[in-house]
């Protein structure tokens, strides 16, 4: 009985886990254009902080908020997309792919506060080098931040009382998964939207009356939001199309990914 009841359950995974090979080819084709564009996004930032804004520092009031703009491309992009991606991406249970996914909004969650304590805490150096000091949160791109980040600590807390809590009952978490899913999508959306207008921000208030002259600066900051605005239209197309999403009744996922 033990043999023949595990070889149904085996069987049952299969049906559940397996995708066809052209499904996860596809997949393995867009995760890879994924990583580098990502990759490449990180490493412009990093580029464009050292070769033209002087680089990073923790004691020199000037070069402070530099580490705004690469901390929340790390995480408010970067690592936001691979935990959005992670329950497509790799194999697992799915209840040890929901403590990584908590994990990872953790991490992310716990950085952000650091890169906006960053900016926030270099608003009293901000007279040595600007005259009169630029005001905190007034921008657009401010309150999209912070709406953002609001949004990712209610994912947080409810996606960990709903989905991690045990007592919480399955018909209730499947409800849930479509509002779930929907605000977590919007979340993303809002930190790509955000990180577009913080690059523009930074040129403009870093180049003044220098930016209509388009300089070298101008044309990377420019690249910097087009390359962020692509990376999150294929998180988003990744994420949102049918052939990539898994079986929610399966208890063991098996990666898209193609080894």
């Amino acid at each position: 009985m033990n043999i023949v009841f595990n070889s149904i359950m085996c069987i049952q995974k299969e049906n559940y886990a397996k995708k066809p090979p052209k499904t996860t080819s596809y997949y393995t084709f867009f995760y890879i254009i994924f990583q580098v564009i990502g990759l490449l996004l990180l490493y412009s930032v990093y580029y464009w902080i050292i070769h033209f804004r002087g680089g990073f520092s923790l004691t020199k009031a000037k070069l402070i908020p530099n580490w705004h703009p690469i901390f929340m491309t790390i995480v408010l992009i970067y690592l936001f997309a691979n935990a959005v991606l992670h329950y497509r991406s790799f194999w697992n249970t799915k209840q040890n792919l929901k403590n990584q996914h908590a994990i990872f909004f953790g991490c992310i969650i716990s950085i952000i506060m650091i890169a906006g304590l960053a900016t926030l805490n270099s608003y009293r150096f901000r007279p040595l080098f600007t005259n009169p000091a630029i005001p905190n949160l007034y921008s657009l791109h401010s309150w999209l931040g912070i709406i953002t980040f609001a949004m990712i600590v209610l994912q947080f807390i409810s996606g960990f009382w709903i989905y991690l809590y045990p007592k919480v009952a399955a018909q209730y978490r499947e409800m849930m998964m479509p509002y779930h899913v929907f605000f977590g999508i919007s979340s993303f959306v809002l930190a790509i939207v955000s990180g577009g207008l913080g690059f523009c921000e930074k040129i403009i208030f870093s180049l003044d009356k220098e930016y209509e002259k388009l300089p070298a600066e101008g044309i990377v900051g420019n690249c910097l939001g087009l390359l962020c605005i692509f990376y999150g239209g294929l998180v988003v197309y990744m994420v949102t199309k049918p052939e990539f999403k898994r079986d929610s009744a399966a208890t063991e996922y098996q990666p898209l990914i193609e080894h």
